[in-house]
């Protein structure tokens, strides 16, 4: 790629990263639909995300289009301007455009995560994602689900390809989302990382262990030292599983998850997938409980 080399980038990243970790962590103040920036990306969201991969999104596509559009207008006139999906989410690109159609553009954030196939052109696939989701561009894409040691070196042409698409304007910012130990131990000093999406609750529910698919509990302080680091480093982190997928059913868990990831990890932004509205306000409600 001419315009910009995965070389340059890097190179350019590195003293951005020095200059970043000069940085202390920031507090946890404000509201859940305070717009916050996510690291050195520059990138603008609402502190709480309307997330449509619940069970991969089969509870959003069950609720079938009319519903899912009444539930993504509820979070956005109740401030939620973050909403994120992914190619292997099914139907929900095309569907969250179709919720989204009217709304101006600018006046709410999206982001996708792709899958690294081999033998797929990655400026393809984001064309693809765009047209399904009726958009110009997305404000994030990350690489999804990277879950080996050495995806690092394994998605090489996919980084290429996503620096590629931001010179073409179809993408604002760039990372990456993992699952296990061992993929997430590649996120500190990673020079071409803007974005980190990282599982987080206070209990290990669905977070990373050593085994990237294990039932049990993942290791919450090593997540948690990982999260710190690439925070300031300059990275912006988005976190998932803040009800363990759905395992949380008292509300006192998720509540405790919500204050866990901002108070005591620190991170810039969460997902949560919804089903109704009445949990579209009440996560709006943990999380201002968290951060008050």
């Amino acid at each position: 790629m001419t315009p910009c080399s995965r070389r340059k980038f890097l190179q350019t990243g590195l003293a951005a990263g020095v200059l970043a970790g000069t940085t202390p962590l920031r507090a946890a103040k404000g509201t859940a639909t305070d717009w916050v920036t996510l690291g050195k990306s520059g990138v603008k969201v609402t502190r709480l995300a309307f997330g449509t991969g619940t069970m991969s999104g089969r509870t959003q596509r069950e609720l079938g289009q009319e519903q899912f559009t009444r539930l993504v207008r509820h979070a956005y006139d109740r401030g939620i301007r973050f909403f994120e999906t992914a190619e292997s989410y099914g139907d929900m690109h095309r569907m969250l455009g179709v919720a989204l159609k009217g709304i101006p553009r600018d006046s709410y954030r999206l982001m996708s995560k792709v899958t690294t196939r081999e033998g797929v052109d990655p400026q393809t696939k984001i064309d693809e994602l765009r047209k399904l989701a009726n958009t110009d561009y997305f404000d994030v894409m990350l690489l999804h689900y990277q879950h080996t040691p050495t995806w690092v070196q394994d998605t090489a042409r996919w980084q290429d390809g996503l620096l590629e698409a931001k010179v073409k304007k179809a993408l604002v910012g760039h990372g990456a989302s993992v699952h296990g130990l061992p993929a997430l131990r590649q996120f500190p000093g990673n020079k071409w990382l803007e974005i980190a999406m990282i599982r987080m609750n206070h209990n290990g529910t669905k977070m990373d262990a050593e085994t990237y698919n294990t039932a049990g509990p993942g290791s919450v302080p090593e997540v948690v030292t990982h999260t710190k680091t690439v925070l300031t480093e300059g990275m912006g982190v988005i976190s998932m599983k803040l009800i363990g997928e759905g395992a949380f059913t008292n509300r006192e868990d998720r509540q405790a998850a919500m204050k866990f990831a901002f108070q005591r990890a620190g991170v810039d932004c969460v997902t949560v997938g919804y089903k109704n509205t009445a949990e579209v306000d009440e996560a709006i409600e943990n999380l201002n409980l968290a951060l008050a």
